[in-house]
């Protein structure tokens, strides 16, 4: 019940990042620029997938050229790549917009932390340090939705329970990248982050899931996006910095 509990508290806090970005117009504004920047990269490379999925799995599928039925089972592999696509840029939509816009989204984050912006490097020192930390979420992220994306083809079981076990796994690395600036305005290294974020692991599920289903309808994803790095700042200030 306590992790029930903890679940519905993570969700509470996108939802109080929502309020909070409504409440202030201005920084809802701000933090649209790097998303809607990002928003079309994704669609760009969206649409070349989904134009040539189908000529993918044909390439990736040569042992099913003498199957009576390879057309349908091509057609079924087609359409796990643009979803594997889709869902893979779910996943990097934060981690991109966050590096795109780090200025912006660092100021937004300690606005409603409450703070001063602490005085450091500038962000274009600070850049490839953030890409080595989004590179490194992205390796763990693959290492669980590739095994994923191959259970999914498994009957029922594909169709029931990966779904779930795929949101809560993208649920989790999406809190990571979105508490990061937070928790690094606290000092905190990207191992320490893991590990905080792990004896949460509720609370980071929750947010994370609650922001993932979001992000899956795409313009949602844009227009969330602010919401999503206030109401991790929220998280992080209440609950894990405690």
């Amino acid at each position: 019940m306590r992790s029930l509990r903890d679940f519905g508290t993570g969700v509470g806090f996108f939802l109080r990042g929502v309020g909070w970005v409504a409440r202030n117009g201005r920084w809802w504004l701000f933090g649209l620029i790097p998303a809607v920047i990002a928003f079309a990269v994704y669609v760009v490379v969206l649409i070349l997938l989904g134009t040539n999925a189908l000529s993918l799995a044909e390439f990736l599928t040569p042992f099913a050229d003498s199957w009576s039925w390879s057309e349908a089972f091509r057609v079924t592999v087609a359409l796990a790549l643009f979803l594997g696509g889709l869902a893979l840029a779910v996943l990097t939509f934060a981690a991109l917009t966050l590096t795109i816009g780090e200025p912006f989204y660092e100021k937004l984050s300690a606005a409603v932390d409450g703070v001063e912006e602490v005085d450091g490097q500038p962000w274009w020192r600070t850049l490839p340090r953030s890409i080595k930390d989004s590179l490194v979420t992205l390796g763990y992220v693959l290492l669980f939705t590739v095994p994923l994306f191959f259970l999914g083809f498994v009957p029922i079981f594909g169709q029931t329970v990966v779904p779930v076990i795929g949101a809560a796994v993208s649920g989790f690395f999406l809190t990571v990248e979105l508490s990061t600036l937070g928790l690094e305005r606290r000092g905190m290294a990207r191992k320490d982050r893991f590990r905080l974020l792990r004896r949460h692991l509720p609370v980071a599920l929750g947010f994370g899931v609650a922001v993932f289903l979001l992000f899956m309808v795409p313009l949602v994803a844009v227009v969330a996006m602010p919401a999503a790095v206030a109401g991790a700042a929220l998280m992080v200030r209440e609950r894990l910095a405690t």
